[in-house]
């Protein structure tokens, strides 16, 4: 599912508000997402999931599979999430 079918489904379930209302509250919900990320927040939604960064150590010896040859990769964080007891229950 994409941002824009996301839309459709609001506006189907919500006709009182507008596409332009909708969208505003979905990108007022996904930047409140990566402002906190972003402060190394983690984001809980209770019965979906949380969201928080990770720290990946630095590499001295990572090898570049194309050329064999041995390469630095520096520290980097990632996103992780995990998902709640009821979504994996809703999965499996």
């Amino acid at each position: 599912m994409v941002r824009s079918d996301i839309i459709i489904k609001l506006r189907q379930k919500y006709p009182n508000l507008k596409t332009s209302q909708i969208t505003k509250i979905l990108d007022l919900f996904f930047d409140t997402i990566c402002e906190n990320l972003i402060k190394n927040k983690p984001i809980e939604l209770r019965d979906f999931g949380r969201w928080s960064i990770k720290e990946r150590k630095e590499n001295h010896n990572a090898r570049n599979p194309k050329t064999n040859e041995i390469i630095y990769v520096p520290q980097r964080k990632k996103i992780a999430f995990k998902m709640s007891k009821k979504l994996k229950n809703g999965l499996n």
